[in-house]
């Protein structure tokens, strides 16, 4: 009896290596916004994931990594905006250290899923002045009023 008890602890372990690569998964979605521009162009971009371009507001899925994310939007009339989306490591994996140890921790490094991201980035864009609006002197001249005729 005690070597079977032995045996389904050690097979319990071993299917619980990877803690949070089963209970977190190895991808996040992530929300990218950028206030007051909307329709921005977004370009994220890391060794891990490569690079993504999506239109904000936009949900993403991420593979998961220890890399930090680039992100930069561009807009019409806004000047760039940068951020970074950072990498944590996930609260869980204290938890393979304890039940699963080096072959759980092993699973969740080489997944992606000891690490997490923010849940989103918003990236920050200011409107350039007066982009858009026309020049004086360069813009189209103004059509000429009708004058009222004299036959009346």
């Amino acid at each position: 009896m005690g070597r079977l008890l032995y045996a389904s602890c050690g097979a319990a372990l071993i299917l619980l290596g990877g803690c949070s690569t089963i209970v977190k998964g190895t991808s996040q979605q992530i929300a990218v916004t950028t206030p007051g521009a909307r329709g921005a162009m977004c370009e994220l971009s890391s060794p891990a994931i490569g690079t993504q371009t999506v239109q904000a507001p936009a949900t993403v899925t991420l593979k998961k990594s220890k890399h930090n994310v680039a992100v930069r939007c561009v807009a019409q009339c806004y000047a760039d905006g940068v951020g970074i989306l950072a990498s944590h490591t996930e609260v869980m994996t204290a938890g393979n250290v304890l039940v699963g140890g080096v072959i759980g921790l092993g699973v969740d490094a080489a997944s992606g899923a000891m690490n997490t991201y923010e849940p989103s980035v918003s990236i920050p864009m200011s409107p350039i002045p007066n982009c858009g609006s026309p020049r004086k002197g360069k813009g189209t001249p103004m059509a000429a009023s009708p004058i009222p005729s004299a036959k009346s």
